[in-house]
């Protein structure tokens, strides 16, 4: 399995975090970034 990251949007400084996710909008913890909905944006 690959390490899990965070990544930062650089437009409004959000962080996603593969760790966590972000079970608020759906999305489990352990999701891969690349894995993200297409059509899902910041908040």
């Amino acid at each position: 399995m690959s390490e899990l990251k965070k990544w930062e949007c650089v437009i409004c400084g959000f962080i996603y975090d593969e760790a966590e996710g972000l079970p608020d909008d759906g999305i489990p913890a352990g999701t891969l970034w690349t894995d993200v909905p297409e059509d899902w944006e910041c908040p």
